[in-house]
């Protein structure tokens, strides 16, 4: 198997699979505080503010240490979501906005665009498509415009607008887990000179082809990618250490988590002269400023 290829799908299961952990711990987290409520008829407490007189909740420590642990679930949940919308609203601006000239003669599974620059790429969550630019298919010669054609393509059979975006959004929002945003970034790389490596296949081996495929685009080319083409070892390391410390982490707090469940006492009463829903309000109004906070992020 290719190096890159090799490198690209262990950090991306490294990274799902840690990704996944912290999500479900997330929503451990918040289903842990809704199973130890308890609704009662009466308040537990009560309290004069400004000469109203207010329920409140009562909570032991365990309680309350699960309620912060709940709110930053909701506000990671709350900025996952929002991320998803984020991303699906650009993906609907990108259909709209670009200037389709139609199929590719030769390749009816390429779309073109109308653009004087060299661009090419692959785009489209549920089913990806590869773009080219008019002025790529003026600029580039067969070869060429095949090498580049071949890199997008792998882009699209492995779905790595999809799988791009999600690691991405899931590093910004799962704070708590750093391993997850550093494996993400790494995959980024990896996928790219996957793709290069599956390029320089359809073309023979030739690497003059892909590097001057590379050279022909305004964006320019990153340094690994010029380094890989040019035969280069690259660096396939993953951050084991880190991940090592993330998976720690994410258990130390799952079994934190589940201790609290054992031991959390909270009590409200919904239906009080003075409810103390109006004090319980402020956890899910916290969790939601957490959220946006974090989603500001991405």
């Amino acid at each position: 198997m290719r190096p890159a290829t090799d490198a690209a799908q262990r950090a991306y299961r490294l990274g799902g699979g840690l990704a996944m952990a912290a999500l479900l711990l997330t929503v451990a987290m918040v289903g842990a505080a809704l199973s130890r409520l308890s609704v009662r008829g009466d308040p537990a407490h009560e309290a004069s503010l400004a000469g109203v007189r207010v329920a409140l909740p009562a909570a032991n420590p365990a309680a309350i240490a699960l309620l912060i642990l709940a709110t930053v679930g909701v506000g990671v949940l709350v900025a996952v979501l929002r991320g998803v919308w984020t991303i699906a609203r650009a993906h609907r601006r990108l259909q709209r906005g670009l200037p389709v000239a139609g199929e590719l003669p030769e390749a009816p599974d390429v779309t073109v665009f109308a653009h004087d620059r060299v661009l090419a790429f692959c785009a489209g969550l549920l089913r990806p498509r590869v773009y080219v630019s008019s002025g790529a298919l003026r600029e580039l010669g067969d070869a060429e415009l095949r090498a580049v054609l071949e890199h997008e393509r792998l882009h699209r059979a492995r779905r790595d607008p999809l799988r791009l975006v999600t690691a991405r959004l899931l590093g910004e929002a799962l704070f708590f887990a750093p391993a997850v945003r550093t494996l993400a970034r790494r995959y980024d790389t990896f996928a790219e000179l996957s793709a290069d490596e599956h390029a320089l296949a359809a073309v023979g081996g030739d690497a003059s082809v892909l590097a001057s495929a590379m050279l022909a685009f305004d964006a320019g080319v990153a340094p690994e990618r010029a380094d890989h083409a040019l035969g280069i070892a690259g660096d396939w390391t993953l951050p084991l250490g880190l991940s090592g410390m993330t998976a720690a982490g994410i258990a130390g707090l799952a079994l934190l988590v589940w201790q609290l469940g054992h031991h959390a006492v909270l009590r409200t009463a919904l239906v009080s002269p003075a409810p103390c829903v109006i004090v319980l309000a402020l956890v899910p109004l916290s969790a939601l400023a957490l959220g946006l906070w974090a989603s500001r992020r991405f």
